[in-house]
This record gives C-alpha cells, sequence and structure tokens, in this order.
C-alpha cells in the first residue's frame, strides 16, 4: 500500500501533520516498505499456482489440490521431493486428465509414465484370473518399484489386486518420455506467462514439458469409468 493511500485513510489533521520530516511522515514510509514484500506477492500470486511457475517447495503442496498426493510421502515444503521437480510439474499439470481417465490402463500408463519418466509400462489382465492386474516395469523404471507400485495402489480401481513385476533386464529397452510439448488437445499443461514475475516470487524454467498420447480411439477398455 502505498504511502499516499495510506495517507488519504487518516483524519484531516493527522494528514496535515504528516508533511515531509515530520515523525508521522517518517512512520508512513515504514508502513509502505512493510507493506511492499507481500503486495509483491499479490500481485503475481497465479504464479504460485502455475505448475511451470510455482516455486520447487510448492509442487508437492499442489500435488493435493489434483488428488496426487499419493505420489509425495510427506508434502511438506522442507520435505525432499520423492522425484525430480520436473515430473511432479507434469503431474499437476495433466491432474485433469489422470482425473478423467483414473481406474483406466491408460489413465495408470499415463500416470506411470509422468512419474518416472519411462514409456514401456505393460498392464495386463491375465483370464485366468479375473480382477487382478499384472504390471511389467521397464528397466529403465526398475529401481522405483516402490513409487510404481504406490502410483497403481492408488489409480487402480478398488477391486482390483495388483502384481508389480520388474521386466527382465535384457528386455528392449524403453524411450524416455519426450519433453516434446504436443500434448492432446485439451489436456495439456498452458503456456506459461513470459512477463517478469513481481518480487517474492521465484521464476522457476519450464521444464519436464512431458507428451502424453491421446487414448486409442474406439476403445472400449480404455472408457473411463
Amino acid at each position: 500500500m502505498r504511502r499516499a493511500a495510506i495517507e488519504r485513510l487518516l483524519p484531516a489533521a493527522y494528514q496535515r501533520a504528516a508533511g515531509p520530516g515530520s515523525v508521522l511522515g517518517a512512520l508512513l514510509d515504514v508502513m509502505e516498505a512493510l507493506h511492499a514484500p507481500d503486495e509483491a506477492v499479490l500481485a503475481d500470486v497465479d504464479a504460485l499456482f502455475d505448475p511451470y511457475r510455482t516455486p520447487d517447495g510448492f509442487v508437492a503442496y499442489l500435488t493435493r489440490w489434483v488428488a496426487m498426493d499419493h505420489v509425495v510421502a510427506a508434502p511438506r515444503a522442507d520435505a525432499p521431493l520423492p522425484l525430480p521437480a520436473g515430473r511432479l510439474r507434469d503431474l499437476v499439470a495433466h491432474g485433469a486428465l489422470l482425473a478423467r481417465w483414473r481406474g483406466t490402463p491408460y489413465g495408470m500408463r499415463t500416470a506411470l509414465e509422468l512419474a518416472t519418466g519411462v514409456t514401456g509400462f505393460v498392464l495386463d489382465e491375465p483370464p485366468e484370473r479375473p480382477f487382478h492386474l499384472v504390471v511389467r516395469v521397464p528397466p529403465a523404471a526398475a529401481d522405483r518399484l516402490a513409487l510404481v507400485t504406490r502410483i497403481i495402489e492408488a489409480e487402480k480401481p478398488a477391486a482390483v489386486t495388483v502384481e508389480v513385476l520388474a521386466s527382465p533386464v535384457d528386455a528392449e529397452p524403453a524411450d524416455p518420455v519426450s519433453a516434446t510439448p504436443s500434448p492432446p488437445p485439451d489436456s495439456g499443461p498452458p503456456e506459461p506467462d513470459t512477463a517478469e514475475p513481481a518480487a517474492g516470487v521465484a521464476a522457476v524454467r519450464a521444464v519436464g514439458r512431458a507428451h502424453v498420447p491421446a487414448p486409442l480411439p474406439h476403445d472400449p477398455s480404455e472408457e473411463p469409468s
């Protein structure tokens, strides 16, 4: 709040006493300086809720807004991130898409690919074991079985049991998730604002913009429930 705006809120007698070099004038200058950092944050507050502009320490908090808090074991500002910040930003940016396809093979594969940066996850339902899901993890993501299991347990239908298996190392390697921003219409993250952020809001480079393939057309098994 500017000094002039604060001064206008005072009674007329105080306004006359707030001239240059007065004690009251100096107090108003201090009040303006104290308000400046908070007003700078409020002027660019939308940056805090943009997955590709928010500071790293706030990304984990945003995962709770899009029902992806199971990816972050302890979504606190002082807790280390369980995966690179770019991957968390991708998950938050595609939160609406993941919610729409939750419980489907497409939704589970997409969540796993965004979280790990690896493609090649295979989801099978053995004919002899209905309501049982076998998830085969590509070798490139074999060191993240705990994260994969946590995501599958949260994304699968409640009545389905799951088994997570690591693929053999000699299997064909999976390609990393492309960072080219070419997501399907209405599912990709919005372009970040190119304006300079105000003081107090960290400028974050847009990283990890993963390409998310659209679900196969005319596939009844992929329809969300």
